[in-house]
């Protein structure tokens, strides 16, 4: 294996382990969960953006991976001789290859398809940990070095090249950003494909199909994200929404050897996903991205055999009795059908918005629901305000402290010691650029265009203020996801979570809602607790009585058709 260049810092401190040679009897080992292939000389075995056949283990050759992004750009990542594997976490769930791979001499190798790959990963658990370990720090070099995946070309600051960028990254996808205005290269694409300046932006597929402007959905069709449901098939749990509670149960069921599909609107990670630090959860001392987290999970689901169709929004939950008894069938906004003999609901919640009349205009630009990377980006060296008391509200406080030249924290209550932790209380009090104005909301917001200018407050007292403030950013809560309910017979409580338990009908389980059959897990749940190991604990807890559900279910006699409802 020879490496052509380095492209992060990853590829440079763990080579090693991101390329890894096979022993003589590891290949030994895993050659039965392959299938006997060749490659002449010059032969184009994968390219970006189509679906790799799978893990190509290297007998004898040597196999070249670069990196196409649909442009004119090509650059060599390594070159993999006998002993190594080609492939990256694309390969683990038969989604688009974020790379190319050619054969630069005669290859004599063998092709682990996906759904060998994870029996591979259970059943030689050492050496299926050390291929799990290559493909992810694969992707992490390819999300460091941003030169595989789709390229958006916008102007600099635009609401929704902030939009699509944080989708992307999001869902852990690598992808460039070029300037419209300033990079020579994105002014070049622009002439190539004749875009007129007002349809900007645009996204460049590694295919080479363009998109002008397109929402996350289409973006996520385009670069092969999303698969198209398998609606002949009988999936024992569908799982809605992919935060903490919803992979903690993906992971748990899928291991445990039901069939999960897993449905979410956005991407993976919930609001935990948006958490720029957590440092109380169980197992990490020293604290971890909340998006670092959810991959992580994410991660794991897959090698499980867990179905993602991400995003994909759950419109509708219906019962329908069938030859073999009953099932659920969920409705999404593609038109697609899931069926299923279970249903978890882990739809978390919606953030809550300012009650400003002009808070749309400058959504995206100027207006943020979380911290990230990105957002920090837009406002360094700027005052901003945040407005929030809670844990979420003082991890981003903190977070854009060490960005920013002053945060300003509107909080409606007296202080901070009723919703939040007191470790971040502490942490705020230690930052001199936080400044904490309690019994403070805000009242309006000035401005052109997408772009922000100041904001109007008023506090307690009634003394009035303005700031200028070009980027403001809301933590004040959330509201429970379910108005797509609406028609599917689950209580709701009158703040419109989900009943469950003894509050949803007599001898339930904790978990299960007023339907039998469907359970709901999480901040969606009427009573939880709003943290994500409560969420990651509903989660595995849930599993148990699935099973309990499933093979009551099993042992449901056939529904008589004269007795048969939809």
């Amino acid at each position: 294996m020879v490496e052509a260049m380095s492209l992060s810092a990853t590829y440079t401190a763990r080579r090693d382990q991101m390329f890894p040679t096979l022993s003589p009897d590891e290949i030994a080992r895993i050659r039965r969960f392959g299938e006997a292939a060749a490659f002449e000389a010059g032969a184009r075995i994968v390219r970006a953006g189509d679906i790799a056949p799978g893990l190509i283990v290297i007998v004898s050759g040597k196999i070249e991976i670069s990196q196409d992004d649909g442009s004119d750009r090509h650059e060599t990542i390594v070159v993999h001789g006998p002993g190594s594997f080609a492939g990256e976490l694309a390969q683990l769930s038969e989604r688009p290859s974020l790379v190319s791979a050619e054969a630069i001499e005669p290859v004599d190798a063998f092709v682990i398809p996906s759904r060998r790959l994870r029996d591979l990963m259970v059943q030689e658990a050492t050496l299926g940990e050390r291929v799990m370990r290559a493909l992810i720090l694969r992707r992490v070099g390819l999300l460091e070095s941003a030169g595989s995946g789709p390229i958006i070309i916008g102007r600099q600051n635009d609401g929704n090249v902030v939009r699509l960028q944080g989708f992307l990254t999001r869902c852990g996808h690598p992808h460039r950003v070029l300037d419209a205005d300033a990079d020579p290269c994105a002014r070049c694409l622009v002439e190539r494909f004749h875009v007129d300046p007002h349809h900007l932006p645009i996204v460049l597929c590694p295919d080479g199909r363009l998109l002008l402007n397109p929402g996350e959905r289409e973006l996520a069709r385009c670069i092969g994200l999303v698969k198209a449901i398998d609606e002949t098939k009988l999936y024992d749990v569908a799982i809605i929404g992919a935060g903490p509670a919803g992979l903690a149960a993906a992971v748990y069921a899928a291991s445990e050897g039901l069939s999960v599909i897993v449905l979410d609107c956005r991407a993976f990670g919930g609001q935990a996903g948006a958490s720029a630090r957590i440092e109380n959860y169980l197992g990490f001392p020293t604290g971890i991205s909340g998006l670092a987290l959810m991959a992580r999970a994410y991660t794991q689901a897959q090698k499980f055999g867990v179905e993602m169709v991400i995003p994909n929004e759950a419109e509708h939950l219906s019962l329908a009795a069938t030859d073999d008894g009953q099932q659920f069938r969920l409705r999404t906004e593609a038109d697609e059908t899931v069926h299923a003999q279970a249903v978890i609901i882990a739809s978390g919640a919606r953030y809550r918005r300012l009650d400003v009349a002009n808070l749309t205009q400058f959504e995206g630009a100027s207006v943020h629901y979380w911290a990230s990377p990105i957002e920090a980006r837009l406002c360094a060296g700027q005052e901003v305000a945040l407005v929030g008391a809670g844990n979420s509200a003082g991890q981003a406080a903190v977070y854009l402290a060490s960005q920013v030249k002053t945060v300003w924290l509107l909080v409606r209550g007296v202080g901070l010691e009723a919703s939040m932790s007191r470790y971040l209380i502490e942490r705020i009090e230690a930052q001199p650029n936080i400044k904490v104005l309690p019994e403070t909301t805000v009242t309006g917001l000035d401005g052109q265009g997408e772009a922000l200018e100041s904001i109007r407050w008023r506090n307690r007292q009634g003394e009035e203020g303005m700031c200028p403030i070009r980027h403001l950013f809301l933590f004040i809560g959330a509201d429970p996801n379910t108005d797509w309910l609406a028609g599917s017979d689950i209580a709701l409580d009158e703040k419109g979570f989900i009943r469950t338990g003894a509050a949803a009908g007599h001898e339930r389980h904790p978990l299960e809602t007023s339907r039998s059959g469907v359970f709901a897990i999480g901040d969606v749940r009427s009573g939880s607790v709003k943290r994500v190991s409560a969420a990651v604990g509903e989660g595995a807890q849930v599993v148990a009585a699935l099973h309990a559900c499933l093979a009551g279910r099993r042992r449901q006699p056939r529904v008589p058709q004269s007795m048969r409802m939809t």
